[in-house]
């Protein structure tokens, strides 16, 4: 790494020297970031799988997301307490506070969302919790003073339209016509309790991206995640304590897909995300993160081996034309 003392050159040829190489660094990681989203799309989708496995060997989905979480921070502990030290021990309460706040977020996320399939379908759920992205777009103007170019509204209406798709498409049947349930059934009952939870994940995600969008801008990486996953995983606990649920007592071979689950989707899904959210409006990073359908399709054909619906296929193009059109332009 090239490094630079300001005592040996003058002051207006240091500062030029160092915004270069912020600028070269800059162009780099504009470089990788369709690779990076792509990744981040792929890992994140994985965590359907792995909490599957995980539920089918008895762990309670709180338990599956509170030692997600706490798996992940541990992981980050010692490289974020070595190689960061420093960085951590200045942060301020102006940090602190907003990284809780993300944090609180990213568990209630978790909570509220996998809670919400105990009472509603996954259709209406998905429906639910990918309206996500949109609040982030409605938001962000006012919070982050981004707006998004037209061509990214654009995207982020069909990818909206693609999740939509996906949703309903567990639900209706096509026999002889489409044949969907009565709108009364998901606004009444058991189930409208699912959907308000899982639209309740869809709000704390929002807070969670939008947070992130400002910290990301003043904190490097390992610091701004070892603080949010760290967070997120007390929050998860005392939920997962609170209901009466234990995260002992389970196969070896449970945790092992727990690990996995901290491993791929959040060490490194969700952190990719978390990286991109330097360099792109919180809005693009939402849309994003609904390619996660297509992923999931993909692995549970090659891993469960259940072939995706031609719903599933339709909603899929609509997400993929969604993103590629929210992420060809937006607007500073």
């Amino acid at each position: 790494m090239l490094r630079i003392s300001p005592g040996k050159i003058s002051a207006p040829t240091y500062i030029v020297t160092c915004g270069k190489l912020y600028a070269m660094s800059n162009q780099r990681a504009q470089r990788m970031l369709p690779f990076a989203i792509l990744i981040a799309i792929l890992t994140v989708s994985t965590s359907s799988v792995f909490i599957r496995f995980a539920q089918n060997d008895g762990a309670p989905s709180l338990v599956v997301a509170a030692l997600r979480l706490t798996f992940a921070t541990l992981i980050l502990a010692p490289i974020a307490l070595t190689r960061h030290r420093e960085e951590i021990k200045r942060f301020t309460l102006k940090e602190i506070l907003p990284g809780a706040f993300s944090g609180i977020f990213l568990a209630l996320h978790f909570a509220t969302w996998i809670s919400s399939l105990e009472y509603t379908s996954v259709a209406s759920s998905v429906v639910f919790v990918s309206t996500g992205p949109l609040w982030v777009a409605l938001l962000s103007p006012i919070l982050l003073k981004e707006n998004l170019a037209r061509t990214a509204v654009i995207g982020l209406g069909l990818s909206m339209i693609g999740g939509t798709i996906i949703g309903i498409s567990d639900a209706c049947t096509w026999d002889a016509g489409l044949s969907c349930p009565a709108l009364q059934n998901v606004l009444q009952g058991r189930a409208m309790l699912g959907n308000f939870l899982a639209l309740i994940g869809a709000w704390t995600v929002t807070g969670y991206l939008i947070i992130g969008r400002k910290l990301r801008a003043d904190i490097s990486l390992l610091p701004y995640i070892f603080m949010v996953y760290g967070f997120g995983a007390v929050t998860l606990i005392i939920i997962m304590f609170a209901s009466g649920s234990s995260p002992f007592g389970y196969a070896p071979k449970t945790y092992g897909w727990i690990l996995l689950l901290a491993a791929l989707p959040q060490l490194i899904g969700h952190s990719t995300y978390n990286w991109a959210l330097k360099y792109l409006p919180a809005a693009l990073v939402a849309v994003t993160t609904l390619g996660e359908p297509i992923g999931s399709a993909i692995l549970a054909f090659f891993i469960l081996s259940e072939t995706p619906t031609f719903a599933t296929m339709i909603g899929g193009v609509f997400i993929l034309a969604g993103i590629y059109l929210a992420s060809s332009r937006t607007s500073k």
